[in-house]
């Protein structure tokens, strides 16, 4: 189990190899995706990190490759945000290189429509979550993601969303119906940042800690 106190690790937790990627006090370790400077727009409030919207997507300053993310998200009425993982520089947008963890207001968010797009989802690729575990707005959800090689897992409050192996021919094909399928370098840094996506809507994360999974 995890700490009570959000932004900290058990003994249990460091002995296993996990670390925390956000200090809950300040923007420590985290950058802008064009600019070395995070964007304005994200602050530290309540042991929360907070995004007001329209000032770009927030970026770990480290690269990973095989790893275990978890982290809580808490998204305002109608809001859409994500997080976006194994990104490489050099193209537009993180989205064009790193696959997509929905986070979404399910019940209200214009981009609630088609089942692979809800909160947990493998934005837009795929098969979509087999069901709504998502807590009310406001509330907040536990969010997981582990990638091994290709290998995705997206996990929300406790249940398992997605599994699939993008690498794999069932993954190459699900890619190939979405809108990613023309994007060449999308889904194949072996390594890469993670973000958290501005989607110019009120969103808030904390708890965020991960697990280097390489050679495991």
């Amino acid at each position: 189990a995890f700490a009570a106190e959000p932004n900290t690790l058990t003994a249990g937790e460091k002995d296993a190899g996990w670390r925390l990627l956000f200090d809950g006090q300040s923007l420590a370790g985290w950058r802008g995706f064009r600019t070395d400077a995070p964007g304005s727009a994200w602050t530290v409030k309540e042991g929360a990190l907070m995004n007001g919207g329209k000032t770009g997507d927030l970026m770990t300053t480290g690269v990973f490759g095989d790893f275990d993310l978890s982290f809580e998200w808490k998204i305002s009425d109608g809001g859409n945000s994500g997080v976006i993982y194994r990104i490489a520089l050099g193209e537009a947008a993180t989205y064009r290189t790193g696959p997509e963890y929905q986070v979404l207001d399910n019940q209200k968010a214009v981009d609630n429509k088609l089942p692979n797009h809800l909160a947990g989802s493998l934005y837009d690729i795929g098969r979509p979550p087999p069901k709504d575990v998502t807590k009310p707005v406001g509330q907040w959800n536990s969010g997981r993601i582990a990638v091994r090689g290709w290998r995705v897992e997206h996990w929300l409050n406790g249940e398992k969303m997605v599994e699939l192996d993008l690498a794999a021919p069932e993954g190459k094909a699900a890619i190939a119906k979405s809108k990613f399928k023309d994007w060449r370098k999308f889904a194949s840094a072996p390594r890469g940042f993670i973000a958290l996506q501005d989607h110019n809507a009120a969103v808030s994360f904390r708890n965020i800690k991960i697990r280097n999974l390489d050679n495991r």
